[in-house]
C-alpha cells in the first residue's frame, strides 16, 4: 500500500507576526518555538511511533520550515537514522523576500542535520525573467503543476523503496500546502495526515484521503475547505502570495 503522508505547516515565523512579508527568509519567532513543543509533544503522544513507522522527513529548504522540522522531529530522526531531505518542490508559492530562500551553502552550514544534495540547481531562484525556475513561478499552472509533481514523486519513486506501512513526512507551506497540494488550511504548527489511494495507472494527481479530523491534527486550522488552486493568479504576477505564506 502507499505510504501515509503526513503533511506539517512551518511554526509561526517573523513575517508572520506584523505580516511583514519584506524579511528574507525569516526564521521562526518564539511564538514559532512554543509552537513547535506543543507539536511535538502532541505528536509523540498521538501519532509517532504508536501509529506511524517515519522513515523519511522532507523539508522545504526556507529556515521557518528546517526549523520546525528540526526542533518538533530532529532528535527523533538522530537517534532513529531516519533522514531529512530538503526539497524545493515543497516551498511557499510566492516570490515575496519572505518566501525566497537562502543559497545552499549558507543553509548546509547552518544546519547540518539536513541533506541538501538533492535540492534543485536553480534554488532559489524564483524570478519570472528566468525560463529555468518557471516550476516556481507565482501563476496557478506552475504551482499546481508542482503539487502533482510533489505527489507523484512519493508515489512512484519513494513509496517503491519504502517498507509498507511506513510514513513519509513533508514540512512545508500554507499556501502551497492549500493551494498546490491537499485543498485544505493549515494553521501555524498543525499538520494533516492522508494516505494516497492506490491506483494501476498512475496519470494525472494522485488521490488524498484525510485521516486526520477536519480541524487538522492539533485541531487549529480552519475546517471548510477552499480548495485547489483557488486563490492563485493566471499569470505571472508581482505581489503578494494570498492566505498567510
Amino acid at each position: 500500500m502507499p505510504p501515509t503522508l503526513i503533511l506539517v505547516r512551518h511554526a509561526q515565523a517573523l513575517h508572520n507576526v506584523d505580516k511583514d512579508y519584506s524579511i528574507p527568509d525569516p526564521p521562526l519567532s518564539e511564538l514559532g518555538h512554543t509552537q513547535c513543543r506543543s507539536l511535538r509533544k502532541h505528536f509523540f503522544k498521538t501519532e509517532v511511533p504508536d501509529k506511524y513507522q517515519v522513515s523519511l522527513m522532507i523539508v522545504s529548504p526556507m529556515r521557518r520550515t528546517i526549523e520546525t522540522a528540526l526542533l518538533f522531529f530532529g532528535n527523533y530522526a538522530k537517534e532513529n537514522n531516519i533522514p531529512i531531505i530538503a526539497h524545493a518542490g515543497w516551498q511557499e508559492n510566492s516570490d515575496k523576500p519572505c518566501d525566497t530562500g537562502s543559497c545552499i551553502e549558507e543553509l548546509s552550514k547552518e544546519f547540518p542535520e539536513v541533506d541538501f544534495s538533492r535540492v534543485d540547481e536553480v534554488w532559489p531562484d524564483k524570478s519570472r525573467k528566468s525560463e529555468k525556475a518557471k516550476k516556481y513561478w507565482y501563476t496557478k499552472e506552475s504551482i499546481m503543476q508542482r503539487g502533482e509533481d510533489v505527489l507523484k514523486e512519493i508515489e512512484a519513486k519513494v513509496w517503491p523503496e519504502m517498507e509498507d506501512g511506513k510514513a513519509v513526512i513533508a514540512v512545508s507551506h500554507s499556501g502551497f500546502l492549500r493551494s498546490g497540494v491537499t485543498g485544505w488550511w493549515f494553521n501555524n504548527g498543525d499538520y494533516r495526515i492522508f494516505e494516497i489511494e492506490e491506483r494501476e495507472v498512475k496519470e494525472g494527481r494522485p488521490t488524498l484521503k484525510q485521516v486526520t479530523g477536519m480541524k487538522g491534527g492539533m485541531g487549529e486550522s480552519f475546517e471548510t475547505p477552499p480548495g485547489l488552486g483557488g486563490d492563485l493568479p493566471e499569470a505571472a504576477v508581482g505581489g503578494l502570495n494570498v492566505g498567510l505564506p
